[in-house]
């Protein structure tokens, strides 16, 4: 009598799941765009310029930002953030804002009529510096003081803040008069300079300076 035949195995079933990804709801809000606009600033590989941003209405920019993340599938990377930001303003994209940015300042410029130098004039002033190019004769004329005080402001980093010591130092370095503290007070009583109430403290104001500064400071060397 033959033995019987040991049942035959068959392998376990395989049992395979598949998983589908749930679609994320994206619940960022205009304020976390903006945090996160201004957090990325510094990883911006589109552009380093600065670009200013405006929004006539502030509601109506907070409805555009809630509607355009709420049709986003994902989190907006940078780009698309930047995108965002220009829709929500009337713009197509961020290049669009770019471009009409671009365009105003270059009509802004073509509006500016080009500044007339008097030669004759800075000629005159650059006799008040010596070789080095620091200043070395006091002009009795109030424009020729005006000048030389325009040339040793624009030395002054903008800025900054200084006791009264480190600014006295700044100033012999520019000068060869031997009166430093004449020039101190002349550019504190001109709005060049502003000093807090007990004068421990000196900053320079930001001015417009005069077109001659700059054909002036080219015939200039820097006093060092």
């Amino acid at each position: 009598m033959e033995s019987a035949k040991p049942a035959a195995r068959f392998p376990a079933l395989l049992t395979i799941r598949h998983t589908f990804p749930v679609p994320h709801r994206n619940t960022a809000t205009p304020d976390n765009l903006l945090r996160e606009v201004l957090a990325r600033n510094e990883d911006c590989t589109v552009s380093r310029q600065r670009l200013p941003y405006h929004a006539p209405d502030i509601s109506a920019l907070a409805k555009s930002l809630a509607r355009q993340l709420d049709e986003s599938p994902e989190r907006p990377g940078h780009v698309e953030l930047l995108n965002l930001l220009a829709r929500a303003v009337g713009f197509r994209n961020y290049q669009a804002l770019h471009a009409s940015h671009q365009a105003e300042a270059r009509l802004a410029r073509e509006s500016e009529p080009e500044a007339v130098v008097d030669f004759r004039r800075i000629e005159q002033w650059r006799r008040y510096f010596d070789v080095a190019g620091c200043l070395h004769r006091w002009p009795k004329k109030h424009s020729h003081r005006e000048a030389c005080l325009w040339v040793l402001w624009s030395r002054l980093p903008a800025r900054q803040r200084w006791s009264e010591r480190e600014l006295n130092e700044r100033l012999r370095a520019q000068e060869s008069l031997g009166d430093h503290l004449l020039l101190r007070r002349a550019l504190v009583d001109g709005g060049w300079l502003a000093r807090t109430e007990d004068g421990g403290e000196y900053r320079r104001i930001e001015r417009r300076p005069p077109a001659e500064l700059g054909a002036l400071l080219s015939c200039l060397p820097n006093c060092a």
